[in-house]
């Protein structure tokens, strides 16, 4: 089992349940790691033959940009969805923060995995 990530995805959505969050955008940082197995790809040198991170990244930028959900939570589940059906990932670990949403606090947010995970 190998492991794609990608860490510190800093996007710019409409987040939050209070008013003024509902009319700001404010930046979600995203860390992100993907099962995936990479030997093909090693040996074939063919982007066709992996993860391609660069396709995830672009289509998560898309969605989380566009996006107006009212909790983290759904926003998590929604990103954890595209990638593991989109790009047939059989496990993810998602990491999303909300940096600022507490005053004091430096961070924010939420960790999550779906799916199983190869041994």
């Amino acid at each position: 089992m190998d492991i794609i990530f990608l860490s510190d995805l800093r996007i710019d959505t409409i987040i939050g349940i209070n008013d003024w969050e509902r009319k700001v955008k404010q930046t979600v940082v995203l860390d992100i790691e993907m099962e995936t197995d990479i030997r093909k790809a090693a040996s074939t040198e063919s982007i066709e033959d992996t993860l391609d991170y660069k396709a995830v990244a672009k289509r998560l930028i898309a969605f989380v940009g566009d996006s107006e959900f009212q909790l983290v939570e759904t926003l998590a589940e929604r990103i954890t969805e595209i990638i593991r059906g989109e790009f047939d990932v059989p496990w993810v670990r998602l990491r999303l923060n909300k940096a600022g949403a507490i005053r004091g606090a430096s961070d924010v947010g939420i960790l999550i995995e779906r799916g199983e995970r190869a041994r």
